[in-house]
């Protein structure tokens, strides 16, 4: 008999978490659904005009944003621009990556500083990641102008706020283990950092570093259209001039760096793992 209710009781309990779950996603889905209806009615989106643009704004960029003659001489500015947006977001994830690393070996729970030295490490940390790399530099447009400097720091402070985040769950996840051992054997705090955590998280800390990189060649192109540098400074003046020939050239070479970058990326990751 015992048997028997057992074998009647797990279909129930099964079909009421079925229940649950069905009215759970049903709810969300209603609820998404308010929202957008909502969004749309205060932006004055219409969903319909919007797909049947899409065809003309194809049409259009089929084209337009197409090289022509007068265009191909502008190739080597283009590429001098676009390795200076390189360069300088591989200095800035750098420099990014070596601050955020100590930083985070404040924050992190495994090398056991104090409790309210860490906490405020992730609250600085959380303040620099939520605010945008574009509102830096509006920001820092009012002090350092339009130039480099306001790209870097604009750039420097997001994704120092972004890796310092991700190192201290980083090490916090991958590292705690194996810094406890060192804790028994009663090492020091440097033999802890260099011999237990590095070794054991460099990988992942190394992705997350060329994960930053390819970001960062992405805003930079923005942040260049409000700083005046830089790819993004020319992709401006060709827009406004409506040379969409050389426009389709910086779109092209920007899509092309990313695509090696991040292949680059994909190998030092095979290589490190």
């Amino acid at each position: 008999m015992l048997s028997e209710n057992k074998k009647v009781s797990r279909p129930q309990n099964q079909t009421s978490v079925f229940i649950k779950r069905k009215r759970t996603f049903t709810l969300v889905f209603l609820c998404t659904m308010a929202i957008f209806i909502g969004s749309s009615y205060v932006t004055e989106f219409n969903i319909v005009d919007s797909f049947t643009s899409i065809p003309g704004a194809i049409i259009w960029i089929v084209k337009n944003l197409v090289p022509n003659e007068a265009s191909w001489p502008r190739i080597p500015v283009i590429l001098s621009s676009l390795s200076e947006t390189a360069l300088m977001s591989i200095a800035v994830t750098v420099c990014a990556a070596i601050c955020a690393f100590l930083f985070s070996l404040l924050g992190t729970r495994t090398t056991k500083v104090n409790p309210v030295i860490g906490r405020g490490v992730r609250i600085i940390a959380a303040f620099f990641r939520n605010v945008p790399d574009v509102a830096w530099a509006l920001i820092l447009l009012l002090s350092f102008g339009q130039n480099i400097l306001t790209g870097f720091f604009a750039l420097f402070f997001a994704s120092f706020g972004l890796l310092t985040r991700t190192f201290i769950e980083t090490i916090d996840e991958i590292s705690a283990s194996c810094v406890e051992a060192l804790y028994a054997t009663g090492a020091t705090s440097l033999q802890i950092v260099f011999r237990g955590i590095i070794p054991s998280s460099m990988a992942a800390l190394v992705s997350w570093v060329l994960y930053m990189v390819e970001t960062n060649i992405r805003n930079a192109t923005l942040i260049g259209i409000l700083t005046g540098t830089g790819i993004g400074f020319w992709f401006d003046i060709f827009y406004k001039r409506s040379d969409f020939g050389a426009v389709s050239l910086v779109v092209v070479a920007i899509v092309v760096l990313v695509i090696a970058i991040e292949l680059t990326s994909t190998q030092i990751r095979k290589v490190i793992l």
